[in-house]
């Protein structure tokens, strides 16, 4: 469920609310360079970019005139800011208001074309196709993707989420990711055909958002330029580390693409209110939701920082080296500096579990630094749990300015718990019994920085434990269970050396060494945590599940009101 296949408008935070935008044929608006002093200077002209920037002094209109009284004629070449009979900031004969007929969609497009290369200097190498289609012909489109998964991927997928205490083993984590992407993707590009979909909630009437096309255009010229498509994704924790310049670069262009629509374009833009959005009914499963956000929130300003300090080149030269980790992405002086350790888990089971075989995929998963927080972080948004009491307080996550969060930046990841990461690895296992019991067990490996960053995960993953109504085990060393009652009932061993906590899961506490052997050895019992032992935690029987509660009411403004992409 992480390979790139398809790049896509998903419905983030803050950033992108458009302003409502007239829509016919604009009044003529002065000719401008699009350019504000900031990115003047970032612009890294080659000799040919320079003759080409002569041309457009030569035969673009002067501030002092309109494209209505002096249209700019068609260059002899293709340039930058120009294509298919378009400059970026030309107006258009469009009236989006009743949907987009061929016509119309053919100058969006090349305008929005024209456009995403002034912002970004770089040329498209060609065209790529694009449709508006309805919400239910996508979410069709995703229920036939889900259909295709083997009983061993659904499998890894539960695995995978039930490690993080999100997803119990009851529940179908595929379909909880297929929601998620299902009611809350505006567009998508797909590297395989090189098409796009803009995917509207008007059925009748179709209609397009400029910013949510300036998202995809982008991701067809990332891929023309960089073969983003190429990169190693494999993991959640790879593709959103990878995702720090993909989407970090798409997402800052779109801010600069709406800065521009709110200034020099103001009036051109085409974003009319009801053109996409979450579907009416979309309640995310936000602990999934939050991870995969990650690089959209701390990416952009990665890339603003880059491009800051060397220009759109250095930027470029940055897909050459993309983030290793996440934690390059939530630490961007780490970025090029700190490599993750690469984790080894060798296996240490019993002829009756062993490592789950994906047909022939890889056989793990990791998270990172943005998953581990996350995984602390979502207790928070239960109403069972003070807000001033959680592991990682609700608040933490949201970087928050009056009136809401910021749109540039809407999230945080970085808190005491998890900054020290420096690699993980999760190995699901299997019995013969498995895909028809549900039961399994895994072995989640992590590394740090110092004993005293393990130590305090594991603190704070104990609380976790607690939280979710675990018991430490009589007679054995560090050992805890969650009764079979609750959501979550399984057994966990915690052991931490030096630099490193491994997590042993399996359905009871007799399993454990036979998932890993050597786990839960007898000892004297681990002290049981109290309700009132300062911590404020306050143990429950079910999780949050996917109930929208008034205590993460604003996050879910958050989450349903922007658009992005994965």
């Amino acid at each position: 469920m992480v390979a790139r296949t398809h790049l896509l408008a998903v419905i983030v935070a803050v950033a992108l609310v458009g302003v409502p935008v007239a829509a016919a044929v604009e009044p003529p608006q002065p000719a401008s360079t699009g350019l504000d002093g900031s990115d003047a200077e970032h612009l890294q002209a080659t000799n040919t970019t320079e003759r080409l920037s002569t041309f457009a002094d030569q035969h673009l209109p002067d501030r002092s005139s309109t494209f209505a009284d002096q249209h700019s004629p068609d260059p002899e070449a293709d340039i930058l800011g120009w294509e298919a009979g378009y400059w970026y900031n030309e107006s258009i004969s469009v009236t989006p208001g009743d949907g987009l007929n061929d016509s119309e969609l053919d100058a969006v497009v090349a305008r929005g074309m024209a456009r995403v290369e002034q912002i970004r200097r770089i040329e498209f190498e060609e065209r790529p196709p694009v449709e508006i289609i309805s919400r239910s012909a996508y979410e069709e489109r995703v229920r036939n993707d889900t259909s295709n998964l083997t009983e061993a991927q659904r499998l890894h997928q539960n695995v995978k989420y039930e490690a993080l205490l999100m997803v119990n083993e009851s529940t179908d984590t595929t379909q909880v990711q297929a929601d998620n992407q299902a009611g809350g993707v505006g567009g998508f590009y797909d590297p395989s055909t090189g098409e796009i979909k803009i995917v509207s909630e008007n059925t009748s009437t179709p209609k397009m958002n400029e910013i949510t096309l300036s998202q995809e255009l982008f991701h067809a010229l990332q891929d023309q330029r960089f073969d983003i498509a190429s990169f190693n994704q494999s993991t959640q924790e790879l593709h959103n580390a990878r995702d720090g310049i993909i989407e970090g670069d798409g997402n800052y262009v779109d801010h600069l693409y709406q800065q521009h629509c709110e200034n020099e374009w103001e009036g051109t833009c085409l974003m009319p209110e009801d053109s996409q959005g979450a579907s009416s009914d979309f309640q995310p499963h936000f602990g999934l939701y939050q991870i995969l956000l990650q690089p959209y929130s701390d990416g952009p300003p990665f890339v603003e920082a880059i491009r800051e300090e060397g220009g759109w080149e250095a930027v470029n030269a940055v897909y050459e080296n993309p983030p290793a980790s996440t934690e390059q992405t939530i630490h961007p002086e780490k970025y090029d500096e700190d490599a993750p350790t690469n984790v080894s888990v060798p296996d240490r089971s019993d002829d009756r579990w062993r490592v789950l075989d994906v047909n022939g995929s890889i056989n793990y998963a990791s998270f990172g630094e943005a998953g581990l927080y996350v995984t602390l972080w979502y207790p928070s948004i239960d109403i069972g749990i003070p807000p001033d009491k959680a592991i990682i307080p609700y608040a933490n996550h949201v970087n928050a300015v009056p009136g809401g969060a910021q749109q540039f930046d809407p999230y945080n990841y970085n808190h005491s718990y998890t900054a020290g990461w420096d690699g993980d690895k999760l190995v699901p296992y299997v019995t013969d019994e498995s895909s028809e019991t549900n039961e399994t067990g895994y072995v989640y490996k992590t590394v740090w920085d110092s004993p005293e960053d393990a130590a305090e995960f594991s603190e704070g993953y104990e609380r976790l434990l607690t939280f979710r109504g675990a018991e430490a085990v009589e007679g054995r060393l560090g050992t805890w269970r969650i009764p079979d009652g609750k959501e979550f009932g399984d057994a966990f061993y915690l052991d931490r050396t030096g630099e490193t906590l491994v997590i042993v899961n399996a359905p009871n506490v007799e399993e454990l060494p036979a998932v890993r052997e050597g786990s839960a050895p007898e000892g004297e019992r681990t002290p049981v945590p109290d309700d009132d032992d300062g911590t404020g935690i306050v143990t429950t029987t079910d999780g949050p599940g996917f109930t929208v509660l008034a205590a993460f009411a604003a996050l879910l403004a958050f989450a349903v009101t922007s658009l992005r992409r994965r």
